[in-house]
C-alpha cells in the first residue's frame, strides 16, 4: 500500500503546538495595508490557535 502524503498547503499555512493544538497566522495581514491603523496591523502580527472546531480536520489534512 503506498504512502498517503500530507497536504501540501496545510503544512505551510498550520504548524502543532507541543500540546497538540493548531497555531495558525492571522488573517487581513497581506495587502492594502494603508487604510488599517497601525495598532490593528501591530495586533495582526503573530499567530493564534486554531478553533476547536477545526482542529480535526486540520490535523486530519496534516497526518493522514
Amino acid at each position: 500500500m503506498p504512502k498517503v502524503k500530507t497536504n501540501s498547503g496545510a503544512k505551510k499555512r498550520f504548524t502543532l503546538t507541543a500540546s497538540g493544538k493548531v497555531r495558525r497566522k492571522a488573517a487581513f495581514k497581506s495587502h492594502i495595508l494603508t487604510k488599517m491603523s497601525t495598532k490593528r496591523k501591530r495586533n495582526l502580527t503573530g499567530t493564534m490557535l486554531v478553533s476547536e472546531a477545526d482542529t480535526p480536520r486540520i490535523k486530519q489534512l496534516l497526518f493522514v
